[in-house]
């Protein structure tokens, strides 16, 4: 399922994983947390790699500019950007009206409606019974799961960690009832875990990826939306969707729902 990797040195792009600004002024530095395969992750070599790291690298083709990719935890994504750390994000980040408030979004190239990764021995049947002290949902932080918990489930209790995997293992081990994420993430840790885990896949609140700009960047905005448009039309997320996901799209195949790229 894996595309072929390409070693950063043997391409034109500065894939740097180090914290700092950018070493070239035309260099476009792409802010992303490499800890969410396979979208965002580092190869055996400790490069960059999977399916946004791709992405990027076809967007720096397109405007004809370096890639610096700059590796940092995702809650200190947007503050990068804010500050001029970082000149995007392209980090699987769901494009809200909280967070559209600090940044600007491209348009979405990604539907990530939120779903629930539930413990078998847990009698959670719905999102709804979750919002009870008796139950327990592990989130990382900062992302839209945490969002929706503190808005919508405030009964129950929250456990807040710093990565996706460590809220699985809460789940697998029967410490927390459930974990609230993207739908291709609930799928992808329940195929790897089914003797533990089952899913509850209708999306409990709708949501697209879309890639973060600095307000006031319109020029590049424009430039951005303009990639995304050709890149789907010339097949390029089918492309990357075969590339990296394939054990995903056999995942919604088997319980009848529509792949969401």
């Amino acid at each position: 399922m894996h595309a072929l990797l390409i070693s950063c040195t043997t391409l034109f792009f500065a894939c740097s994983i180090s914290a700092g600004a950018a070493t070239h002024a035309d260099t476009l530095v792409v802010g992303m947390d490499l800890s969410y395969p396979p979208f965002e992750m580092t190869d055996k070599a400790g490069e960059p790699s999977g399916l946004s790291v791709e992405l990027a690298q076809e967007l720096g083709k397109a405007l004809n500019k370096p890639i610096a990719i700059q590796n940092m935890a995702f809650d200190g994504l947007i503050p990068a950007l804010k500050t001029g750390k970082i000149d995007l994000i392209l980090s699987s980040m769901t494009a809200t009206a909280e967070r559209a408030r600090s940044i600007d979004f491209s348009e979405p190239y990604f539907k990530s409606g939120l779903s629930l990764l539930v413990n078998k021995s847990s009698p959670v049947a719905s999102v709804a019974d979750l919002d009870d002290p008796q139950r327990t949902i592990a989130v990382k932080r900062g992302t839209t799961g945490h969002i929706y918990v503190a808005q919508h489930l405030k009964k129950a209790h929250l456990l807040l960690l710093d990565k996706e995997s460590s809220a699985v293992m809460e789940v697998v081990q029967a410490k927390a009832d459930a974990t609230i994420y993207d739908q291709i993430f609930v799928v992808q840790n329940w195929q790897r875990n089914p003797d533990t885990t089952r899913v509850l896949l209708d999306p409990i609140d709708a949501g697209e990826w879309a890639i973060g700009i600095r307000k006031g960047n319109d020029a590049l905005k424009v430039q951005v939306n303009a990639f995304l448009a050709t890149f789907r039309a010339n097949g390029g997320f089918s492309r990357l969707a075969d590339a990296y996901l394939q054990e995903q799209k056999a995942g919604f195949e088997k319980l009848g729902v529509p792949f969401p790229l």
